[in-house]
Formats: structure tokens, C-alpha cells, sequence
């Protein structure tokens, strides 16, 4: 049946696709998350998701955190579970969540934490397509959040 004409098939993709799913997000960081606080939980983040067979980028400056994660799809939903359960984070917005055959866009990174940026013109993007008024609230204030002082160079490698 998939074998018809206008069905793509597996035979169509790269030898390192597989089954993935993604999560994109943003959130608030707590009162006293700084980059120390950062910096060990990328730290330990990476040792995890090289067990869990996830990858990733997360970037974190002037109190806002904005993740890419990739993995298998079991391991990702249990680790968006425990990011709701995490008390560092406040208005927790998904920007992408999908699932499918494809490559990963970070391959070899576990976790890696990159330069902040261009946080802002990611969440104001973000402003413009979000439909779920709880996620354009939360987009609204943290990017109130990030309106209240200049763009610090917490998240720097």
C-alpha cells in the first residue's frame, strides 16, 4: 500500500534518520538560577542524555532559557515531564514539538549551551505565530523580562 506512487518511502531517506521526536521551548528562569546554576545543570545534563540518546542546544542569557532537544520519543516525553516539575524554570512556552523519520541537527551534541544573542528575535517570532493565549501571556512576559535590562552575556562559551 505505502509502496504507491506519491508515498515517500524509507528507502528515501538518509542512512542516519530515525525515529525522533522534538521539542523546542522557552521559559522564565526562577529567582537565583544564574550561569553557575546553568552550567551545572549542563553538566550534568550532558553525562544523562548520552545514556537517554538525546541531543541538543540550549541557550540561556538574562534570566531566559530557549532548548532544542531531539531523542527518541519515550526519553523526550519523560524528560518534559520532569522540565514542568522543574522549579528553575516559570512560564514554560513549547515553540515546536513534533515527531518523525529524520536526522538529528545536533548529532554530536548532548547538550550544549551556546551564546544568548539572539534570544529575542527567536521569542518575538515566536510572539507572532503562537495561537494559545497562555503561550503568547508567557512569550509576553518574558519578553517584558528581557525588555527590563540589556541582553547580559550569561550562557557564553
Amino acid at each position: 500500500m505505502f509502496d504507491e506512487p506519491g508515498f515517500a518511502g524509507r528507502h528515501d531517506l538518509e542512512p542516519d534518520a530515525v525515529m525522533l521526536e522534538t521539542f523546542v521551548y522557552c521559559s522564565r528562569a526562577a529567582e537565583g538560577v544564574d550561569a553557575a546554576e546553568v552550567s551545572r545543570l549542563v553538566e550534568f545534563s550532558q553525562a544523562r542524555n548520552v545514556v537517554r540518546d538525546i541531543t541538543g542546544v540550549l541557550v540561556f542569557g538574562s534570566g531566559v532559557f530557549f532548548q532544542w532537544i531531539e531523542g527518541p520519543p519515550a526519553e523526550v516525553r519523560s524528560l518534559i515531564a520532569n522540565l514542568h516539575g522543574d522549579s528553575r524554570h516559570n512560564d514554560i512556552v513549547t515553540l515546536d514539538r513534533s515527531v518523525e523519520v529524520r536526522e538529528r541537527l545536533y548529532p554530536h551534541w548532548e547538550m550544549e549551551q551556546v551564546a544568548a544573542d539572539d534570544i529575542r528575535a527567536v521569542l518575538e517570532d515566536a510572539l507572532e505565530t503562537a495561537e494559545d493565549q497562555s503561550n503568547i501571556a508567557a512569550l509576553q512576559r518574558i519578553l517584558g523580562h528581557l525588555a527590563s535590562g540589556p541582553l547580559a552575556t550569561v550562557g557564553r562559551n
